[in-house]
């Protein structure tokens, strides 16, 4: 690795690569253990997914500098776990593509931008990026902790098993 430019894209290659095997694990889930609540933030498995995939939009809206919708970051119906993979892989591809197109110039280029409880935030491409691809390991981790409720074996999605298997 020769820059942060190329830590963008390995982190963004990781989190596509990650998501991957937390939605086909999902996938074979029956839809009551998907929309089952639990003792957890957003209390299902589909709604935690979908967080992870809102927080997403609203942090690419804010680099495309645009206007998002979003006054939460949850939503109240919950799409089909097919289509909240679907969602998600062509979000993955679109940050892909956006670490690629990075400069190491670019990186450091502070966004403004409002939260969506109205506060300001100000972050360079690259810090958006590392929060990104941190919240959804965050969020994994909550996801793991479900699924071995289920009782589910979740993937193994380190960054170390990325790194051993590509």
């Amino acid at each position: 690795m020769t820059g942060t430019s190329d830590l963008a894209r390995l982190l963004t290659r990781y989190r596509a690569w990650a998501d991957e095997f937390t939605y086909e694990t999902a996938a074979t889930l029956p839809l009551e253990e998907i929309t089952k609540e639990r003792q957890t933030t957003f209390k299902t498995i589909g709604h935690t997914l979908q967080h992870v995939h809102i927080v997403d939009e609203i942090f690419r809206a804010h680099l495309e500098n645009r206007a998002h919708g979003y006054k939460r970051r949850t939503a109240e119906t919950l799409p089909p776990i097919d289509e909240l993979h679907r969602r998600a892989s062509m979000m993955n591809k679109w940050w892909i593509d956006f670490a690629d197109g990075l400069t190491d110039d670019g990186r450091s280029d502070p966004i403004a931008f409002e939260f969506v409880d109205g506060s300001p935030g100000l972050m360079t491409r690259l810090e958006i990026i590392l929060h990104v691809v941190q919240h959804a390991t965050y969020h994994r981790g909550y996801l793991d902790d479900m699924l071995y409720q289920v009782p589910v074996t979740p993937p193994a999605t380190d960054l170390t098993v990325f790194l051993r298997n590509r």
